[in-house]
């Protein structure tokens, strides 16, 4: 979001003057973005796995076969993969301590995240471009609504 340059606090962030007051991390329409973009990226990765033809179903869906090289020269796509993830327990700083709390979750808690990654190379180089990078580069060109 732009700053605003009136000098007053945003409307309904825990500033008084307002008729009711919430507790959230500001930017929540933000949070709302990437909520949508990662159920666009899960609806494109399940059309993909689902595609008889995947070079047909990339090409549709507007992934570039070719990009530019940090060099200049051409990168060609050679790679698409689907990662899966199973978070099975969070780990974070503990109070006063130099080691992580760890907390396992209980069996119903765990839950999957899939990621999708396209290998570019050249003779030179190397890029994975990730599926929410190319959708995030689409939102901001105006490609995707918003």
């Amino acid at each position: 979001m732009p700053p605003h340059d009136s000098g007053l606090p945003d409307p309904g962030h825990n500033h008084s003057g307002h008729d009711h007051l919430h507790s959230h991390v500001h930017g929540t329409p933000n949070s709302e973005r990437v909520e949508e973009l990662q159920g666009l990226a899960t609806s494109f990765i399940e059309g993909f796995r689902a595609a008889e033809d995947k070079t047909s179903y990339l090409r549709l869906s507007g992934i570039a076969f070719h990009r530019e090289g940090a060099d200049g020269r051409t990168l060609h796509l050679v790679d698409a993969k689907i990662v899966s993830n199973w978070q099975v327990g969070t780990a974070s700083p503990a109070f006063a301590s130099k080691e992580l709390a760890y907390l396992p979750f209980p069996g119903s808690m765990v839950q999957t995240r899939e990621t999708m990654a396209f290998t570019y190379v050249s003779m030179t180089e190397k890029e994975d471009l990730d599926l929410l990078e190319i959708l995030i580069g689409r939102l901001n060109e105006g490609e995707i609504p918003g």
